[in-house]
Order: C-alpha cells, then sequence, then structure tokens
C-alpha cells in the first residue's frame, strides 16, 4: 500500500474557478492512484478562508458527490498563511503526505508526480519554483526581485521564485504545527525546520478564471510581513543612516553658513526649516519601523487563535 496524500488547497471567492480545478485534480490523482503512486484514501481539501460568494457551497457539493473531496470552512476570512496552517493541521492525522498548493490552476499540477517521486527518494520537503517569470510584465518581476534580495540581505533563508506550491511530509508538518507564533509567513518559516528537501522546477500558467486576491498592495502587506516576521535588522539599521544623515546635513549647514556670512548675509531660517523637516523625517521612518515590531509582539501576547472552524467536512457526512 503507498503512502496517502492530502492536497490541501485554500480558497477565497474562488466559484469561477473551482469546478475546473476539481475536474483537473480529480484526473490526476486518479492517474496516480492507478500508478500505485499514492493511496486509494488520498483526498483533496478545499479551505474556504471566509469567502464571501458561493465557494463553500460548491464545495460541500463537490464532498457530496465524491468522497475524494471533502473541505474545511473558516469563520471567517483569516488569511492565506492562516487558511494553510487550518489545511495542514487537519489533514496530518489522515496522510503521509500534504501539498500545498493554491485554487486558481496556475500552479503546474503535473509537477506533482515529480515531488512525489522525491518524497519516497527521502525527501521530507519538496518546494515547487517556477522556473522562469518571463510571462511576467517588469512590474511584477522586479519587485519580487527586489524582495528575494532584500530578504537575502535580512539573513532570512528563502527558495526564490517560490510561493506555496510544496509537498511536506507528516513530520514535517507536526513540526510545523508546533509554532506558535500568531504572524506566520510560511516561505520563511519551513526551511527553519532543517528537514531533508529537494526542489521541482515547473512553468507558471495563467489563471484558469476569476481575478487574483494579491493586489499590490497585499503584497507590500506580505512582504512587510515576511520582512517584520524574520529580522530585526531593519531596527538595527535605521540608526545608521540616521546618524550618516545628521552628520552630513550638520557640515552641509555649517559650510552653507560660513558661506553666506563671508558673502554678508545671515539666512537662518532655511537651515532652520530644513533641519527640522530632515528630524521629523527619521523620526517617522523610524517610529514606523518599531511599531512594526512592537505591533507583532502586542498581537502575539494575546495568543489568539489564528483561525477559528464554522464546518469541517468528513467522510461519514
Amino acid at each position: 500500500m503507498r503512502d496517502t496524500l492530502y492536497l490541501v488547497i485554500p480558497c477565497y471567492n474562488e466559484e469561477e474557478v473551482l469546478p475546473e480545478t476539481r475536474r483537473r485534480l480529480k484526473q490526476k490523482l486518479g492517474d496516480l492512484m492507478a500508478a500505485d503512486k499514492i493511496s486509494e484514501n488520498s483526498r483533496v481539501v478545499f479551505v474556504d478562508d471566509g469567502s464571501k460568494d458561493k465557494t463553500w457551497e460548491l464545495i460541500k457539493r463537490f464532498h457530496g458527490e465524491d468522497s475524494l473531496f471533502t473541505g474545511i470552512s473558516l469563520s471567517r476570512n483569516s488569511g492565506e498563511q492562516n487558511a494553510y496552517i487550518a489545511g495542514l493541521t487537519a489533514s496530518k492525522a489522515y496522510a503521509d503526505l500534504m501539498i500545498t498548493m493554491d485554487a486558481d490552476l496556475q500552479d503546474d499540477i503535473n509537477a506533482i508526480d515529480d515531488m512525489i517521486e522525491d518524497y519516497y527518494k527521502g525527501s521530507d520537503i519538496v518546494y515547487g519554483v517556477r522556473s522562469s517569470r518571463k510571462e511576467e510584465s517588469f512590474f511584477r518581476k522586479f519587485p519580487a526581485r527586489v524582495f528575494y534580495k532584500t530578504m537575502k540581505r535580512l539573513g532570512t533563508e528563502l527558495i526564490p521564485d517560490h510561493s506555496q506550491y510544496r509537498l511536506m511530509s507528516s513530520r514535517a508538518v507536526e513540526s510545523l504545527c508546533r509554532y506558535a507564533e500568531v504572524n506566520m509567513f510560511l516561505p520563511a518559516l519551513i526551511p527553519l525546520m532543517g528537514y531533508p528537501s529537494s526542489i521541482v522546477y515547473h512553468e507558471r500558467g495563467e489563471r484558469f478564471a476569476g481575478k487574483s486576491k494579491y493586489s499590490p498592495g497585499k503584497l507590500i502587506s506580505l512582504s512587510v510581513e515576511a520582512i517584520t516576521s524574520f529580522s530585526f535588522k531593519p531596527i538595527q539599521w535605521i540608526s545608521l543612516p540616521a546618524a550618516l544623515a545628521f552628520a552630513a546635513f550638520a557640515v552641509s549647514a555649517a559650510a552653507f553658513a560660513i558661506i553666506r556670512i563671508r558673502s554678508g548675509v545671515f539666512e537662518p531660517w532655511p537651515a532652520v526649516a530644513a533641519s527640522v523637516w530632515l528630524l521629523l523625517a527619521l523620526q517617522l521612518t523610524a517610529i514606523r519601523i518599531i511599531g512594526e515590531y512592537t505591533g507583532k509582539t502586542y498581537i502575539e501576547t494575546k495568543n489568539r487563535p489564528r483561525y477559528i472552524i464554522a464546518e469541517q467536512l468528513t467522510d461519514s457526512d
């Protein structure tokens, strides 16, 4: 008997794409079972992250028609990272290996075959990495490159061009669930566990239907979350540019004053105004960075649950 695979797929307002997602995944898991690569007890777990459309109604219908599909409904929108954790936590008691992926069918599901092969060779974690970004516009590629380079400089281990498409063994998921922090960024957290890992490259396609849930604002928010959750270097760095800026301005202001005095003109107001504005800008920047870390500490000390399950489908339903 081969090992049991659970696919964990968060969904937020995905009613347009879910029927096609269901069709393709049913075919893929059927092929894997027929090839004796996974157990017939394998399942697809859809995690409804507080959708406002008919996503949960569709998931319940899928489950009623085919036991291959099951689902979890969260009481509210808890965020993609927490939706993944909810699905993994609910699945780890039944699965030997779990694969997380998005519902939009952009991840190449054929890469699942190679992921499973690496798992049987001994990899507890297999990262799905996109082979290229040639189809993306400059305005998507450039911020991504800046983000990965920034995270590397901050000392955070990330797999470039890897998002949420990955395989994890049951023991890797067990270890992941021991992390108790509320502010989670899985692409940076999972490499910290140190389990044997490998990479499978795949082409990322176009979204089949619906709209991307990651607006530029959400991408920026996720980047800030990643940086402030894994590095304290921004706090350390803020003091250095502030000191250099004050020193440079002091030298410039002194030179300007000397030149003007030698010319017989003394005008203190421009220098005073510039110094006040510069000081305020540096102070506000420092306060903003420190505030990010203070806010995270505040949230962590509350020890609130990351998510609440409103409804869960089981094989007996």
